[in-house]
């Protein structure tokens, strides 16, 4: 417990799957959560979850891909707590599933907009209140897929390669003001859009034991595996840690 006490925690995409349980673990550690994301009945259900467990969040209705909205949403969040400590950018879409060759313009822009533009928009419009908090912690999700390949999802694969390299960059860019910028690389973990993949291709159970197969642990992740993660690199348990990729794939890519 308060391993985050105190410190103001942004999260997009947090309505659901490890948005969702990130936001309710760094709540139980002790932070002030602003939950935001698209989806505003499952967002508003984690606020009052956290808020029933005794901790303390709230809800923001946040489109990513618009900077205009990204501004405004900080700024009040800042004005509603006095600071910003975390962010977390978690929001992100898989896109099309199609050759890099039929892939048309808009497929690859719509989820362009939201995997890196979001990202930087939300890293643009925090690191003001980073930087007036005197230091801070910026995660962003990555996956295994910002590091190897798997033959499908090409922009989704360049957007998560983008995202990688951005969190080094910017860690260096902003070490001198004790802004420490990590990004997470998860192996496949069961979320609602994982599940609902499943169900229409082929069945749940058929699929699960799938992708249990994929990981040398024999089984696929959940999404605390990778929130205890991302509440390590918000802590100043990880002060020392900056510019890494943690990965957490149940060794997907140790193979």
């Amino acid at each position: 417990m308060n391993r985050v006490k105190n410190k103001v925690a942004v999260i997009t995409g947090a309505s659901l799957g490890i948005g969702r349980a990130t936001a309710i673990r760094l709540a139980e550690e002790g932070a002030r959560v602003a939950v935001t994301d698209v989806l505003d009945g499952p967002g508003a259900e984690v606020v009052s979850e956290i808020k029933n467990k005794g901790g303390e969040a709230a809800f923001w209705h946040l489109d990513v891909s618009k900077e205009a909205e990204v501004k405004r949403v900080m700024t009040e969040i800042a004005a509603k707590w006095d600071h910003i400590d975390i962010l977390i950018n978690n929001a992100g879409i898989s896109g099309a599933n199609k050759p890099t060759d039929e892939l048309t313009e808009q497929e690859w822009d719509s989820l362009m907009a939201v995997n890196v533009k979001g990202v930087f928009f939300c890293t643009k419009h925090a690191i003001p209140f980073l930087r007036k908090a005197g230091s801070g912690s910026i995660i962003n999700l990555s996956s295994i897929y910002g590091i190897i390949g798997a033959g499908d999802v090409p922009a989704y694969h360049a957007s998560k390669g983008a995202v990688a390299e951005m969190s080094k960059n910017d860690a260096i860019l902003y070490a001198k003001e004790q802004i420490r910028v990590n990004s997470v690389h998860p192996g496949f973990i069961w979320t609602p859009m994982v599940e609902n993949f499943a169900k229409t291709s082929g069945g749940v159970d058929e699929v699960r034991k799938a992708l249990d197969a994929l990981h040398p642990l024999g089984h696929i992740g959940e999404a605390d595996d990778i929130a205890w993660g991302i509440v390590y690199l918000a802590s100043d348990e990880s002060k020392f840690v900056t510019g890494s990729e943690l990965v957490i794939d149940g060794g997907y890519t140790a193979r």
